[in-house]
């Protein structure tokens, strides 16, 4: 190998384009089993951010199932999530566009639901009565909130569904015993995210679909249930964290809840969209499950009788969507040297096959950063955590009295958390020379319950000082430079990101996407799903309003001294642009560096293309301009605002 070149962080040459990023990767999500078939959904940025349903044949022959422009996504919650269901080769599933159910069986696509302002989602079927259970959102155009429903869509014509549970806020996870004659739920009501508090309700079938003697079994306001699921003997299990840990348990005959297997460790996950799933059953005496364990997925499985864990090795880290039948187990799995794909465990030879990768590209090992997982002291005595990538590249070091620039990611969510899966995107930075640092700041998942809430009431608090605590700590480490401090994120981590350029003097450089910046905007503009999680996160509005105030950066923009970047959608329904253009205007008044970039077409995330290019290269060239480095490759240039008065140049 020869000798590497000397070359200023941030201007190595990297094979890892924005080009490449775009072209060669999908999203992949909801993998499932159809009696030998493995279906899932692949998000394609080349086709616009479409979501195709995609199966797997027990021959191996790969298809479509839904030609364009059919786009599988429900809008319900905005989030989405479980977009469509599997049955004897026929599948369900909710279109993009126009919101409807529609049904396929290989040959014929038919609309199940008619127009109107109904969303569906989560939907099961139920084939002894010949119809659906699914989850309905209706929206009925006045500009109220939407009333979410549990119903039943009969297959023979064409409806919009028959109610079966109603009158709370949120609804999900309908779940079908094996004898069809008994059903289970999750519902929860405002202000309670379902990772706060969730009820399992247990009702019975009529043979004419009618439910009857309903009826909660579990959970409450401050216990969050995750995940029902019947075992093959007909008795009831679910995920709860009344323990501390999202942990699995049972029902018994007598209604008593019963623990299956204790842990310190998270079987569950918090439910932003709908059709999760960490467990299921090779038989009604053995659980196949994953788990995380200090930030990391493990599998397993359980013995139901005695509650026997035993690992199950597996090269995977980020194991997620997991589907068990009585001879496989497929899942979407990744590692930090491996993206995400499709998975296929078979359980007689204990052996994984690879059924679709995310990306079908190699990259030489020589580019690739692995995580460190660090720990790091924060404010109040406490430590948080976090995934440290070393700059690094085969080709390229920096020079010797030089250290690495420093980019700090900041999650969404918030209450969610960072992956250790291959992310192409560090990866993007890494190999250029740019060091990034993934935080799992206080409030994020997989470490238990305790940590989760340790931003109940302290968002734009806990999560700033733990991002800055950490860049902290690699600076004093010496594994970074203290003054070249960059933090990015997106939606939540947005917010984060610019409540800590503005409350905190660690960084000298940011970038929002679809960020928030008026948290008080956000409490009066907002979606039902999230519109009253900051009364958990902050604390109810209008009675906190001096909180809203105070921690929104808008409000503080005399306090900014850094240049920043902005990266938003236009009908972005979650964060409204507004959010972002007061923003800049404030920056733009004020003289500091500030960059705008607006995509049409462009929701909470972006999906097309050109535009998760042009975000990414956008990025990466505005650190250039506020630093000073050059790149060792063209991207397109920024329109920077008062650049020339920036004192870093």
């Amino acid at each position: 190998m020869s000798e590497k070149q000397v070359v200023p962080y941030g201007s190595w040459k990297s094979p890892i384009t924005a080009d490449l990023i775009v072209s060669a990767v999908v999203g992949l999500s909801q993998p499932a089993m159809d009696h030998e078939s493995v279906l899932w959904i692949e998000m394609r940025p080349s086709e616009g951010g479409r979501n195709v349903i995609v199966r797997r044949d027990v021959d191996g022959s790969v298809n479509d199932l839904i030609p364009g422009p059919f786009n599988a996504r429900t809008r319900v919650h905005e989030y989405g999530g479980g977009d469509f269901v599997s049955h004897n080769g026929e599948v369900f599933f909710s279109n993009f566009a126009d919101q409807r159910l529609y049904f396929h069986n290989g040959s014929e696509i038919r609309s199940i639901t008619p127009a109107g302002g109904m969303r569906y989602a989560d939907q099961i079927c139920d084939p002894a009565r010949n119809r659906l259970i699914a989850i309905r959102e209706e929206h009925d155009g006045s500009g109220g909130e939407p009333r979410n429903r549990l119903v039943s869509i009969d297959l023979s014509f064409e409806n919009e569904g028959r109610v079966l549970a109603e009158g709370n806020d949120f609804y999900s996870s309908p779940r079908l015993s094996p004898e069809g004659s008994r059903l289970a739920w999750l519902t929860w009501n405002h202000p309670n995210m379902p990772w706060d508090g969730t009820e399992l309700w247990l009702g019975d079938l009529q043979p004419d679909g009618t439910l009857t003697n309903a009826r909660c079994v579990a959970g409450g306001l401050t216990e969050s249930i995750f995940q029902p699921q019947w075992s093959p003997d007909g008795q009831l299990y679910f995920v709860s964290d009344r323990s501390g840990w999202w942990n699995i348990h049972r029902l018994s005959k007598n209604d008593e809840v019963e623990v299956v297997c204790g842990k310190e460790a998270e079987f569950g996950q918090p439910q932003w969209g709908f059709g999760m799933s960490t467990y299921g059953f090779t038989s009604a005496d053995q659980i196949i499950c994953a788990f995380i364990e200090k930030g990391s997925a493990n599998l397993a499985s359980i013995d139901t009788r005695t509650g026997e864990l035993m690992r199950i090795d597996s090269p995977y880290s980020d194991i997620q969507y997991l589907r068990v039948s009585k001879t496989a187990v497929v899942f979407r799995g990744g590692s930090a040297s491996t993206p995400a794909a499709i998975v296929r465990l078979d359980l007689a030879s204990m052996s994984f096959e690879v059924l679709r990768r995310a990306m079908n590209i190699e990259i030489d090992e020589g580019f690739i950063s692995r995580p460190e997982a660090v720990e790091f002291p924060t404010t109040g005595n406490q430590t948080a955590h976090g995934l440290f990538y070393r700059a690094r590249n085969r080709d390229f070091e920096g020079p010797p009295v030089e250290r690495a620039p420093l980019l700090v990611k900041s999650h969404g969510g918030p209450t969610s958390a960072a992956s250790s899966v291959l992310n192409l995107t560090i990866q993007y930075f890494t190999s250029r020379g740019i060091a990034v640092l993934d935080v799992n700041y206080g409030g994020s998942t997989g470490y238990g319950r305790a940590y989760r809430e340790r931003l109940k009431g302290q968002w734009g608090v806990v999560d700033v000082d733990d991002c800055a605590n950490g860049a902290r700590y690699l600076a004093e480490r010496g594994d970074v430079d203290r003054d070249r401090l960059m933090i990015t994120g997106g939606s939540a981590g947005g917010y984060t990101t610019l409540c800590a350029l503005t409350f905190t003097d660690t960084f000298k450089a940011g970038a929002s996407h679809y960020g928030v910046s008026d948290v008080e905007a956000l409490a009066k503009d907002t979606h039902k799903f999230e519109s009253r999680y900051l009364d958990g996160m902050i604390g109810p509005y209008p009675e906190k309003r001096d909180l809203y105030v105070a921690r929104s950066p808008i409000n503080f923009t005399h306090q900014l001294s850094c240049p920043l970047i902005f990266f938003q959608g236009l009908e972005d329904k979650v964060v409204p642009p507004s959010q972002a253009e007061v923003m800049v205007e404030a920056l733009r008044a004020k003289g500091l560096p500030v960059a705008y970039i607006a995509f049409e077409g462009e929701q909470h995330g972006f999906r097309q293309a050109k535009n998760i290019k042009r975000a990414l290269d956008g990025e990466l060239y505005f650190y250039s301009r506020v630093f000073g480095f050059d790149l060792a490759e063209d991207v397109e240039p920024v329109e920077i605002e008062n650049l020339l008065q920036n004192p870093e140049r």
